[in-house]
């Protein structure tokens, strides 16, 4: 069976007044991506082929903004705000080609549910001319109302234009559509504006198109696939809904975690099961956590690669570029940054570690830092395999430590260490007795005067 094409226009040209900001609605994130790649990835999932984006004209943020999560989504401007209707119409172009299936999306609503698009696209394959995603509330006041009849839908009733017995009605309108390719544009055109607001509302096409005896069906999703965004206390609450949503399919991937409702994922977090996470850790974007890791509580971690049965934390930060090997350890207090931890090595305390690489096995003491930044340019340490590092030592990149190399607590290293070697960098240590008990003394009696 050859596969169905699906154009999914996502309309995302509205201000975003409510927001109070000056990044575009929705360009705000969600779980570290844009709303509005949420729906994109939606879409993608549920088998659409080509992406058009409605934006608002002059949305320069938007033109910058999209190409770096969707390329290949043809750009469209609605240079008048008419409604929905007239929104949709500015890809007009893109509805022209021809596509079996429409999926009319706005960029909004990022918990949309992927299968409830594609239970959407299976009705038009089924025969359905439009589909309309609906959804179920106790308290529909406020939302426009599907109106069935046997079986079909028949009208798009907004909550101040229904009848006493229509607003009992608890199936509401989520406003995404799937329409068939080959009715869109024609449904499109009949719409008018006489209303109050002189705008065309792509509702209008239920009533158009059953008046031309076609077949228009509602289909129900649950509530969160029509959660709009409009503030930030809403942008919260959905990102609160994300999170969970995430937290259970982690959990049920064989995934422990103390206190589930502390742990924060990114979109892109990959965790494979037999990971054990402790109570308040972060997860930006770009992480991925191999089996069999420790993740201790407090830890921030981006852009970091987690080998197998490696310890990260507690209290430890992991940036960029942070790649840990098997059985590696990052323990408290530590920050690691574009550096690579080969298997068995060991950061335990009050450590920074950046643009380097620590051999495997080797021990890096607490209170040691890599100098690895002039103000100007970025330089990089390497640590051999098995070398020890004392406590409280400054290495001076470039450098290299050779393998199973010692190098003494309290040193400064500015010279490349040769394997099997000890290096000190510190100061001869000098003891004056008697020395602290008149020190004391002349402090006292300066304190007196």
């Amino acid at each position: 069976m050859t596969a169905r094409s699906c154009l999914s226009i996502i309309l995302a040209a509205g201000e975003g007044t409510r927001m109070k900001s000056a990044l575009p609605k929705v360009l705000h994130k969600i779980a570290g991506l844009p709303m509005v790649a949420h729906v994109v990835r939606a879409a993608q999932s549920a088998g659409s082929g080509d992406l058009a984006m409605v934006i608002g004209y002059g949305a320069e943020q938007m033109r910058e903004a999209v190409p770096a999560f969707v390329p290949e989504a043809e750009i469209f401007v609605q240079e008048e705000r008419l409604g929905t209707a007239h929104a949709v119409l500015s890809a007009r172009s893109a509805i022209a080609r021809g596509y079996d299936d429409v999926l009319v999306m706005f960029g909004d609503t990022p918990l949309i549910d992927p299968a409830a698009l594609a239970d959407a696209r299976a009705r038009l394959a089924a025969g359905a001319d439009v589909v309309v995603l609906g959804f179920r509330t106790e308290n529909p006041a406020g939302y426009g109302r599907l109106v069935e009849k046997d079986g079909a839908l028949v009208a798009i009733r907004e909550d101040k234009d229904c009848t006493e017995e229509e607003r009992r009605i608890t199936f509401c309108n989520s406003g995404l559509m799937a329409i068939a390719g080959a009715r869109a544009l024609s449904l499109l055109d009949a719409v008018g504006n006489d209303n109050a607001k002189g705008e065309y509302y792509l509702t209008d096409i239920v009533e158009i198109g059953g008046a031309r005896g076609l077949k228009i069906v509602a289909a129900e999703a649950s509530f969160e696939n029509a959660l709009g965004i409009n503030n930030r206390a809403e942008l919260a609450g959905a990102e609160a809904i994300w999170q969970k949503r995430k937290r259970q399919e982690i959990m049920l991937s064989g995934v422990t975690m103390i206190a589930p409702e502390t742990v924060f994922f990114s979109y892109d977090t990959e965790v494979d099961p037999d990971v054990f996470i402790e109570p308040n850790v972060y997860f930006g974007p770009g992480v991925s956590v191999e089996g069999g890791a420790t993740i201790r509580a407090f830890s921030h971690i981006e852009g970091a690669t987690i080998g197998p049965r490696a310890e990260v934390g507690p209290f430890a930060r992991l940036r960029p570029g942070a790649d840990l090997g098997e059985k590696a350890k990052v323990g408290n207090f530590c920050e690691v940054k574009k550096a690579t931890v080969e298997a068995g090595a060991k950061i335990n305390h009050l450590t920074y570690i950046g643009d380097a690489r620590v051999g495997a096995g080797a021990n890096i003491g607490a209170g040691t830092i890599t100098c690895n930044y002039d103000g100007y340019s970025k330089f990089f340490t390497d640590i051999g395999a098995g070398a020890f590092i004392g406590s409280n030592s400054a290495l001076v990149a470039p450098l290299t430590i050779g393998e199973r190399a010692y190098v003494a607590s309290g040193s400064i290293i500015t010279e490349n260490v040769p394997d099997d070697s000890l290096a000190f960098g510190r100061a001869r240590q000098k003891t004056l007795p008697e020395r602290a008990k008149l020190l004391r003394q002349r402090r006292a009696d300066a304190a007196k005067k």
